[in-house]
C-alpha cells in the first residue's frame, strides 16, 4: 500500500455513497470510527465479489489512519481500486471521502481515511476457492 497521500482525488471507483444520519452517532454525536469500517468493509466486498464471481470474506486489513472527523449530515463517498489478485484472494484499497453538511463549494470533499483489505473468494460450503479468471 502507498502512505497517506496529499493528492486531493480519491483514487478508484465510487462504491458506496450515502449520507451520515443520527442513529448512526456515538454518544457525543460523532459518526464513531467503527461505523466507517463497517461502510469500507462492504464496499471492499462488492468489489471483491464481481471479481470473484461470488462470495467473499473479509481476511485482514491493513493500516487504517483517520485524518479527520465525520459529522452527522455528511456524505460520504466510499472508493475502491483492486491492488492484486491472488490464487484466491483479492486486495482491495478502499478510501473514504466526505463533503460535510452545508459545504459552500458542493464540489469539495475530504479524504477521512484509508485501507486495504484482504478478501478471499468462497465456495457455497464457506470454503477458500480460486478467483476465476478475468
Amino acid at each position: 500500500m502507498h502512505d497517506l497521500d496529499d493528492i486531493p482525488t480519491p483514487r478508484g471507483e465510487l462504491a458506496l455513497k450515502l449520507v451520515t444520519r443520527r442513529q448512526d452517532t456515538n454518544l457525543y454525536g460523532d459518526i464513531p470510527g467503527g461505523w466507517l469500517i463497517a461502510q469500507m468493509d462492504q464496499a471492499a466486498e462488492l468489489a471483491a465479489g464481481r471479481l470473484a464471481r461470488g462470495r467473499t470474506a473479509t481476511v485482514a486489513t491493513e493500516g487504517m489512519d483517520f485524518l479527520c472527523p465525520v459529522r452527522v449530515g455528511a456524505m460520504v463517498n466510499i472508493f475502491t481500486h483492486v491492488s492484486e489478485i491472488g490464487r484466491s484472494s483479492i486486495k482491495i484499497d478502499v478510501e473514504v471521502w466526505i463533503r460535510p453538511p452545508h459545504e459552500r463549494n458542493p464540489e469539495e470533499r475530504y479524504k477521512v481515511t484509508e485501507a486495504r483489505f484482504v478478501m478471499v473468494a468462497l465456495d457455497d460450503n464457506g470454503r477458500i476457492r480460486p478467483v476465476p479468471d478475468a
